[in-house]
C-alpha cells in the first residue's frame, strides 16, 4: 500500500527562479519522482538519496522544484522511496519547528534565513513508491494518478539538472511553448551531436506547421543521419488523459514500466511537442554527471559573481 504524507507548503530561492515570470493558462500539478535505488552512488546512496546530493549548498530536487513552481505548478507531489531515503525528502520540503526555535532563542534567526522559506510555496503531498515487483520510470504517474486528478502534469526526474544563468526557467518555457503550438503535451529536450546520438534516447521529431513533434522515440540508435539529435531528458508537461497511457503498461524487455513508453503511446494519438531547453543539462543520477553539475554551477559563480 502507498502512503501519502502532506505538508505545508514550499519555497526554493535558485538561480532557476530568479527573474522567472510564471506563465498563465491551465491549471498544472507536478509529479517530481525520486525513487530510485541510487545504485550507481552505493555505498553512500545505501544512505543518502541521490536526489538529495548537493549542487553547491541545495540538493539536487530543490532545482527541479523550483523549476516546477515558475512553471505554475504549485501543487507537487514527490514520489519518493519508503524508508530513511524517503524520510530526507520529505524533512527538507517540511518545515522543522524544533530547528527554528533553537536558532530563535539564540537570536540566530539570519543563520535560519536559507531555511525559512522552503515549505511555504507549494502545496506537497509526499507519496511512497512501494517495493514490489514493479519498477520503472513510468511507476510515479501510475501512483500518482489520484493527485494528478483532472489536471495538466507535469512529470519530472528529481536527479536531472538544468543550469541556467538568465534567471529563466525552462519548464516555464515548456508550458509557454506548449500553450503557443496549441498541442496537449510537450516534451523538454536537450540537444547533443548527431554523432553522439548512439548514447541517448532520441526524440525522432516530425515537422507540422513549423514545430518540431515527436514522431517516435529511438532508443540508442546505432546510426543516425542528422547533424544534430534531441534527447530526452525526462521532462514532460500532459494531460490528464495521458494518465490512462501509463496505467495501460506492461513491462519493457528490460522488465521495466518505462514513462517514454507511455509517452510514444500517447503520441500516437495526439500532438506532441519537442522543445529544446535552453539550460544546461546535467545527469546527476551517477558520480560524474553529479561532480560536473557542481562544477558548472561553481564555475557560473565564478564568471557571473554570487547571487543576492
Amino acid at each position: 500500500m502507498r502512503k501519502l504524507h502532506r505538508s505545508a507548503r514550499l519555497t526554493v530561492a535558485t538561480p532557476m527562479t530568479a527573474g522567472a515570470t510564471q506563465p498563465k493558462g491551465k491549471h498544472v500539478r507536478a509529479v517530481i519522482a525520486v525513487a530510485g535505488m541510487g545504485s550507481r552512488f552505493f555505498p553512500i546512496g545505501k544512505t543518502i538519496n541521490k536526489c538529495m546530493l548537493p549542487i553547491l549548498n541545495q540538493p539536487v530536487v530543490a532545482y527541479a522544484v523550483a523549476d516546477c513552481v515558475a512553471a505554475g505548478a504549485h501543487e507537487i507531489a514527490i514520489v519518493t522511496a519508503p524508508g530513511e531515503i524517503g524520510r530526507q525528502v520529505r524533512h527538507y520540503f517540511t518545515e522543522d519547528r524544533d530547528l527554528k526555535d533553537y536558532f530563535t532563542a539564540r537570536g540566530w534567526q539570519d543563520k535560519y534565513t536559507p531555511l525559512a522559506d522552503l515549505h511555504s510555496q507549494a502545496d506537497f503531498t509526499f507519496i511512497e513508491q512501494p517495493r514490489d515487483d514493479r519498477y520503472g520510470t513510468a511507476l510515479p504517474a501510475i501512483i500518482a494518478a489520484d493527485f494528478i486528478a483532472g489536471d495538466d502534469f507535469l512529470l519530472v526526474a528529481g536527479d536531472d539538472l538544468l543550469l541556467r544563468n538568465d534567471g529563466g526557467s525552462d519548464l516555464a518555457d515548456l508550458a509557454a511553448a506548449r500553450a503557443a503550438a496549441g498541442v496537449p503535451a510537450a516534451l523538454a529536450a536537450a540537444t547533443v551531436p548527431g554523432a553522439e546520438a548512439h548514447r541517448y534516447g532520441i526524440l525522432h521529431p516530425r515537422a507540422s506547421e513549423g514545430h518540431q513533434l515527436l514522431d517516435q522515440l529511438l532508443e540508442k540508435p546505432t546510426t543516425y543521419g542528422e547533424p544534430t539529435a534531441y534527447i530526452n531528458i525526462s521532462r514532460t508537461l500532459l494531460p490528464a488523459d495521458a494518465v490512462a497511457y501509463f496505467q495501460k503498461l506492461t513491462p519493457a524487455p528490460n522488465g521495466e514500466y518505462q514513462a517514454t513508453d507511455a509517452v510514444t503511446a500517447f503520441a500516437r494519438d495526439n500532438d506532441v511537442l519537442i522543445h529544446p531547453v535552453t539550460g544546461e543539462y546535467h545527469d546527476c543520477g551517477n558520480p560524474a554527471g553529479w561532480l560536473a553539475a557542481n562544477n558548472a554551477a561553481a564555475q557560473a559563480i565564478v564568471v557571473s559573481g554570487p547571487r543576492p
